[in-house]
């Protein structure tokens, strides 16, 4: 089941008063009928996780200085995405990129299926392109993970080296 989390106020629901940068709050989520609310408080106005609840959390609100991620631009994300499809040895890469581009939604996901060699496909629409895609499940190894992350992040994010 999906829930839409709403993001942190920036503020303390209790007193009004709006997070620091780096000061350390808590957070709730209640359901409310059929809504799933969030709630942010103050470490001072915290009095614990109340019954009920779905979950809390301990977070940190960013500081002012705090590096944020550029990603790169969409269409420079769906050029890595054409050529990666032409690569046969990086096809972990090329899966995980698409998960990526679905959870941007840059391309959404139509469907799955299994070819006739018994692989797992993802079946993604492009709006852009007006096209859909067949990408194999290749998913990466646990080895294989960090070396995907840090290649993703060289290729795709502006404020790393």
């Amino acid at each position: 089941m999906d829930f839409h989390v709403q993001r942190c106020t920036r503020r303390c629901s209790k007193t009004g008063q709006e997070f620091q940068p780096d000061e350390m709050f808590y957070s709730l989520l209640v359901a409310e009928g059929s809504e799933v609310v969030r709630h942010d408080f103050s470490a001072e106005a915290w009095e614990g996780p109340p019954e009920g609840i779905l979950g809390w959390w301990k977070s940190r609100m960013p500081s002012r200085n705090a590096n944020k991620v550029n990603w790169a631009p969409n269409d420079i994300m769906l050029e890595l995405f054409l050529e990666l499809a032409e690569q046969s040895q990086k096809k972990d890469l090329h899966y995980v990129l698409t998960l990526l581009l679905i959870r941007r939604r840059i391309m959404r996901l139509e469907d799955t299926e299994i070819d006739e060699e018994n692989t797992e496909q993802l079946i993604v629409y492009c709006p852009r392109h007006e096209k859909s895609y067949r990408v194999p499940v290749a998913a990466p190894h646990e080895r294989r993970t960090e070396e995907i992350q840090n290649e993703l992040a060289q290729l795709l994010f502006a404020d790393v080296a």
